[in-house]
């Protein structure tokens, strides 16, 4: 499914149907910079209930965010450059605890990945495109 962003509105409208129609909990986000990958996750984070002041993890790598029903895992692999890396930061124990996991910059990661959901987003012209897998 692909949706045109222009508004606050519309990405929270996607978020929360992304979340209505998602078969697993784990997410990957591809697009380039400035696509609206972070701001997805607010959205995403928020319609799950979550109070937590979500933001980018470009530097920790991983944040953990509760909500009413659990945790959620929002990981940023840009600064990742070898699969070692990815295990020392215990991403499997992430990926296998059945809590949400979303996944910007996910290319380092996904051979390790069981079923999960794609999300692409591009920035063109001013406007955001999602599309959702």
């Amino acid at each position: 499914m692909e949706f045109t962003i222009q508004s606050f509105e519309d990405l929270e409208r996607v978020a929360s149907y992304i979340l209505e129609n998602a078969k697993y909990k784990i997410f990957t986000l591809s697009g380039n910079l400035g696509a609206g990958k972070t701001s997805l996750v607010k959205y995403l984070g928020k319609n799950l209930g979550s109070d937590d002041e979500i933001s980018s993890p470009t530097y920790s790598i991983v944040n953990e965010y509760h909500y009413p029903s659990g945790k959620i895992y929002h990981f940023d692999l840009y600064r990742i450059n070898d699969f070692e890396e990815l295990i020392n930061i215990g991403f499997h124990e992430y990926i296998d605890s059945g809590n949400y996991c979303f996944i910007e910059w996910p290319e380092i990661s996904v051979s390790e990945l069981p079923e999960h959901h794609e999300i692409l987003l591009n920035l063109k012209d001013q406007t955001r495109y999602i599309t959702f897998k």
